[in-house]
């Protein structure tokens, strides 16, 4: 039985910041794609990406407790499936910064609720192999585990999103250009890293 020991937060506060870092990244790339967000939505993205962050490795820990032998199978896919999405966006982003290169920051249309869902599991989904780490404790613990991974993604993600809109103001029409090179490279990184364990 899992007690919660000082131990037990310092490591799930640290697994929390290890699996902040995709999306860290993609929260600065959705400041640097729209400067003028307000503080509601930045809000929601934070919430959004603390969300799957605590959901993934609670699916995880359920796969581990009950289906094990066909998430082994499907662990396979998810650096495919991670590139996929935020290569899309990305490009998508990229594509609609070029395009709109020097249009006002301001006046175009922000991050939409669909992409920011495929962010939110892009960037989350290799966190369902965390399911792995929390396998040996009970149900009560491991929720705390998830909950602690959700805050701690939401205090981070807030901070790049404030670090995306300082830049994005001054970068004006580049910056949806950059945040859709930083989508593509968080792709290849969790793609490429795959085949480096």
């Amino acid at each position: 039985m899992t007690t919660f020991t000082l131990g037990f937060f310092i490591t799930n506060a640290l697994l929390g910041v290890g699996l902040a870092m995709d999306a860290f990244s993609v929260s600065v790339a959705n400041g640097l794609n729209e400067p003028c967000m307000k503080k509601g939505k930045m809000f929601g993205i934070a919430g959004m990406f603390a969300f799957f962050q605590a959901l993934m490795p609670m699916l995880g820990w359920i796969c581990v407790h009950t289906i094990m032998e066909h998430f082994k199978s499907f662990e396979k896919l998810i650096p495919w499936i991670a590139l996929l999405l935020l290569g899309y966006i990305g490009g998508k982003m990229l594509w609609e910064g070029i395009k709109n290169d020097d249009e006002d920051p301001c006046g175009k249309p922000g991050l939409g609720f669909t992409a920011l869902v495929v962010q939110g599991i892009a960037t989350s989904i290799d966190a369902l192999s965390v399911g792995f780490t929390i396998a040996e404790y009970n149900l009560v613990p491991a929720l705390v585990a998830a909950l602690l991974i959700a805050v701690i993604t939401f205090v981070i993600c807030f901070g790049g999103i404030i670090i995306g809109k300082t830049a994005g103001s001054k970068l004006c029409g580049k910056a949806g250009i950059f945040g859709g090179i930083i989508l593509i490279g968080i792709g290849l990184e969790i793609f490429i890293s795959s085949f480096l364990k």
